[in-house]
């Protein structure tokens, strides 16, 4: 929203909210019976080249996020948080704008029925008139959107966003996007006037501005100096992202469209335009410090990825899917294919903490496939590629979600150090058991080092462990000392304790058996399902963020925003506390230290009511 909002700066369907794609229906389905009826494809077409520009937009979008997490030609390095990200999740209007204009147009003017695929002269005409009157005539009005006054009603709005992405570049209100499309409509309506429009002309224009629009907001470099050298007057002709990037970040410079010579000619050229365009295209790809190693979750999860959706990525990941993914069933199965096929992980995300730089580096495989025989052996030696790969670099610390003491036996020699980061979710776990607790039950499908080491914490401080598996009992008597086991219990009866600690293979029996009022504590990755509405469920093992984590614009699966799994902040402890020890297989850390440790750098514990408060 701008300072001081102007008139016209809300769009009209900004009260639907979700649903403001309802003022397209019906039109699309005048356009579908239009099309049974009479057989008029270019009514119908209208739907596909919007679908189309979305999409478009969409390949920008995670190319950008991608790149400039990778760091390679990124020109400004400044952080994006949730607060732009939520401004710009409304991109998506003028597209809704674009196809009320189509869809009007086209009914009520009955010339555009009968449009030519192809006219060579209209398409010069457009581009001839685009370099004069529209690049003038913007340039100009850019101008003027930012004098004082119409800059505080409408523009700074826009430039709120220091940092660009794609998106950036159609976050305006409404008033100011009626205006652009003014302009953008003088080439149309001249090749309207001289009969020599056609299809093509009108989509190609569309296509060339939406392409430039995202260009000059990636945030990344891709012209090649090339370019420039064999032709010396192209500077004059097309931008760069970086010289729109002087826009953002200087606001006085730099106002042409897409052709700097408005900007030569009057005075406004940027002087650091040449060196910000040299140092970016230079700049190397980022070495982090820390690598955390992640995998794609449900099937849908690649819209929730940072790289996907913006909008889902930066909300909870929930166990219940959105209807209209549903809709995107192709793409999912398109994914699925990718994964067979891809092998080699891939940057989706960067942080900073303090002096650390910060990596997400994903394995191109879901959940499931991690329990298929036949993908085992791909999805290690994606693995042992990425902790390699890793090592290569100089990385400090890299956290894997799985044990990876096997890739330490064959490679003695590695540096980098491998963190599961168990301790801190043992630390977490017994953190969020509420005080004067004398008893829980631990349930667990397999006992592994994390449940093991939760109940013999808890034993040695006096607290009773329940057991209701015979072997599970067995198996934690045998590795406890007989003063530890001694509060070890065996029972048949779920009523025994509210408080359950629990994994992700918690069965829908055991939850409707628990006592009413039972606090479930998932002490794995994976939440359980939730069954009984009798009952509380906690998080899985996480902690509050210190705000001194920057560019935090997405969520950690079904975590809530700037809440991060203790198994990922182990690795960013690990390497700024110095500990130079591996974390994984039968090794783990003393909990009251890495406890103390993860407090000391400015986490805090996310609490039964922090986890209601976020949800409201």
């Amino acid at each position: 929203m701008a300072s001081k909002p102007g008139i016209l700066t809300e769009w009209p369907w900004a009260n639907l909210g979700n649903f403001k794609y309802l003022v397209l229906v019906p039109f699309v389905g005048h356009s579908i019976y239009s099309f049974l009826r009479e057989g008029d494809i270019g009514y119908i077409a209208i739907l596909p080249f919007l679908l189309f520009r979305f999409i478009h937009n969409q390949i920008w979008i995670s190319l950008s996020r991608h790149r400039t997490a990778k760091g390679n030609n990124r020109i400004v390095d400044r952080s994006i948080e949730f607060d732009q990200v939520d401004r710009e999740n409304s991109w998506d209007d003028q597209i809704i704008f674009n196809g009320l204009l189509y869809y009007i147009g086209y009914l009520r003017m009955e010339q555009v029925h009968h449009l030519p695929l192809w006219r060579t002269d209209g398409l010069i005409i457009t581009a001839l008139i685009h370099i004069g009157p529209v690049e003038f005539i913007y340039y100009w009005f850019h101008r003027a959107l930012h004098h004082h006054f119409l800059y505080s009603r409408y523009h700074s709005h826009h430039h709120s966003s220091i940092v660009t992405q794609p998106i950036s570049a159609f976050i305006h209100p409404f008033a100011e996007v009626a205006s652009y499309y003014a302009i953008f409509a003088v080439p149309v309506i001249a090749t309207e006037f001289t009969g020599t429009t056609s299809v093509a002309t009108i989509t190609l224009y569309v296509i060339f501005t939406d392409f430039m629009n995202n260009l000059g907001h990636c945030n990344f470099e891709v012209i090649p100096k090339w370019m420039f050298s064999l032709f010396p007057p192209l500077k004059y002709l097309i931008y760069t992202p970086s010289y729109h990037s002087l826009h953002h970040t200087q606001f006085r410079t730099n106002y042409s469209l897409f052709m700097p010579i408005y900007d030569y000619i009057f005075g406004t050229m940027d002087k650091s335009s040449d060196t910000l365009y040299e140092k970016s295209l230079e700049k190397k790809a980022e070495v982090p410090d820390v690598v955390h190693l992640t995998h794609l979750t449900t099937l849908q999860a690649i819209y929730h990825l940072r790289l996907g959706f913006s909008s889902l990525a930066s909300k909870p990941h929930m166990t219940s899917s959105k209807w209209y993914l549903w809709l995107m069933w192709p793409v999912t199965l398109w994914s699925i294919v990718i994964t067979w096929i891809y092998s080699h992980t891939f940057v989706i995300e960067r942080n900073l903490f303090k002096d650390l730089k910060l990596q997400t580096w994903a394995i191109p495989k879901f959940r499931k496939q991690y329990f298929s025989q036949w993908q085992r052996k791909s999805i290690n030696n994606l693995i042992k590629e990425a902790i390699m790969e890793a090592d290569q670099k100089g990385v400090k610390e890299e956290k894997l979600n799985n044990n990876g003491k096997i890739y330490i036996r064959k490679h003695p020699e590695l540096k980098v150090k491998v963190v599961d980061g168990s301790s801190l979710v043992v630390a977490v776990v017994l953190n969020s058991i509420p005080k004067g607790t004398s008893q829980v039950v631990l349930q667990a499908r397999r006992l592994s080092k994390v449940a093991s080491a939760i109940a013999l914490a808890l034993c040695q401080r006096g607290i009773q462990v329940v057991t209701l598996d015979e072997e599970e009992y067995k198996g934690l008597k045998a590795r406890f000392t007989p003063e530890a086991a001694a509060n070890l219990v065996l029972s048949k009866s779920t009523c025994v304790s509210k408080t359950w600690l629990v994994d992700d293979g918690l069965s829908e029996d055991e939850q409707l058996k628990a006592p009413k009022g039972t606090l479930f504590i998932p002490y794995s990755p994976f939440p359980p399902k939730k069954v009984s509405e009798d009952c509380f469920y906690f998080s899985t093992p996480a902690m509050i963020c210190p705000k001194h984590l920057q560019n935090v614009d997405s969520c950690e699966n079904w975590l809530p925003r700037r809440v991060m799994s203790a198994s990922r902040i182990a690795g960013i402890l690990h390497a700024s506390e110095g500990w130079n020890e591996h974390e994984c297989g039968d090794m783990m850390f003393d909990v009251d230290k890495v406890w103390k440790a993860s407090l000391d750098h400015g986490f805090s514990p996310f609490t039964m009511s922090s986890a209601i408060e976020a949800k409201i």
